[in-house]
């Protein structure tokens, strides 16, 4: 085990935090909880799971992770095959008809219930929400014995990692799921402040603690996952479909396997590299065969410190009709989903398909450069 006084580095409210968790865990020593996840995973999510796994097991509590979507991003395949890191898919036609009483309580970890499926069957199922730990911006009401939502903070593998300093857990780089767990929360933690470069004091100093236990070839490994080739024809088809305006890159991309919907994220962050962007928007018609429905996807990159990504998607395209925003962000990201409702599937006609397509992609534009050229006049159809 490596020894060092890592309690002086954590500032007083952080302490304050961890002990109200230590409280609250051993509160529910004996339970099984479901550690839901948002219905895409990232690096930070799933790392920031399986340390609350590990955590909460020395208290007797055992812990599934889970999630309803898919994982596509070549990173994240590769994170979860080399390290073992302990997550399932759970698709939602299969949670409908599971029996929920067998957990004494959920965890949302990195999401506030808003981007997951499963988490309204758990209400629905009335599973209580034990803890709730996130650093995007507050999303919605949480009724939780436990609540760290730290917008401030820029990947929710940072609040763990504080977790760990506070010596909620003991880190012994001579046991193998400690030394994974911590290489996958060093990986959460970079993806989300893009290698470093956008963090904070916080993010450093959990770094700096990560340092001790990680290990380095494993993240490599990670890192040096090949695009498969959707993805490349994604980004091809982004490049082709682009508009610029303002220095904003905008581009749909038609429809994808829901499969394939990490691709969208891939190239908004390829596009952003292109000189005189400093904002690239990506999206498109996103099909889920299981349900049968179909969702506009899309996500946004910047590298403009005064623009708000979770101020833009949410002007762009609003709230649904339950008032919930179809989007949001973080620093220098964000991301969006509509549902298509009624227009949803029925294909099978190319004609049909490609004018749906149009529609959208029109629809999708118009609103974005509302914002981007407010003074210039609308796109319109060339037809």
């Amino acid at each position: 085990m490596v020894s060092c006084d890592s309690k002086q580095w954590l500032d007083p409210g952080s302490a304050t935090k961890a002990e109200a968790l230590r409280q609250v865990l051993q509160q529910h020593s004996g339970d099984r909880h479901l550690v839901v996840l948002q219905d895409f995973p990232d690096p930070d999510a799933m790392s920031c799971a399986w340390a609350y796994k590990l955590i909460a097991a020395q208290y007797d509590i055992e812990s599934d992770i889970v999630y309803a979507g898919a994982l596509s991003h070549q990173e994240n395949i590769a994170l979860v095959k080399l390290t073992g890191l302990p997550v399932q898919r759970l698709p939602l036609e299969i949670a409908k008809s599971k029996d929920w009483s067998i957990y004494q309580g959920c965890v949302l970890i990195d999401n506030q219930g808003t981007t997951s499926q499963l988490f309204s069957l758990l209400k629905t199922a009335q599973i209580p929400l034990i803890v709730a730990i996130d650093h995007h911006t507050i999303q919605d009401e949480l009724n939780a014995e436990f609540l760290d939502i730290r917008p401030h903070i820029r990947a929710t593998a940072t609040i763990f990692t504080q977790y760990l300093m506070a010596e909620l857990l003991h880190l012994d780089i001579n046991v193998s799921d400690h030394v994974k767990c911590a290489t996958a929360l060093m990986h959460g933690l970079r993806s989300d402040t893009n290698q470093l470069r956008q963090a904070r004091e916080d993010d450093f100093m959990a770094a700096a603690y990560l340092s001790r236990f990680y290990d380095s070839q494993l993240i490599s490994s990670v890192l040096q996952a090949s695009r498969s080739k959707r993805v490349m024809d994604v980004i091809e088809r982004s490049l082709k479909n682009r508009i610029v305006q303002n220095n904003f890159c905008i581009a749909g991309v038609g429809y994808l396997r829901y499969d394939d919907r990490d691709a969208i994220p891939q190239a908004a962050d390829f596009l952003v590299t292109e000189e005189n962007v400093h904002t690239a928007v990506v999206y498109g018609i996103v099909h889920d065969e299981d349900e049968d429905i179909e969702l506009v996807t899309g996500s946004l990159r910047t590298t403009k410190l005064t623009l708000d990504p979770d101020e833009f998607i949410k002007e762009a395209f609003g709230k649904d009709a339950q008032g919930r925003f179809f989007g949001g962000g973080r620093s220098q990201a964000g991301g969006f989903e509509i549902p298509m409702g009624f227009l949803s599937g029925s294909n099978d006609s190319k004609d049909f398909a490609r004018m749906k397509w149009e529609v959208f992609d029109l629809q999708i534009k118009q609103k974005l450069l509302k914002l981007v050229s407010p003074k210039d006049d609308l796109i319109h159809s060339t037809n």
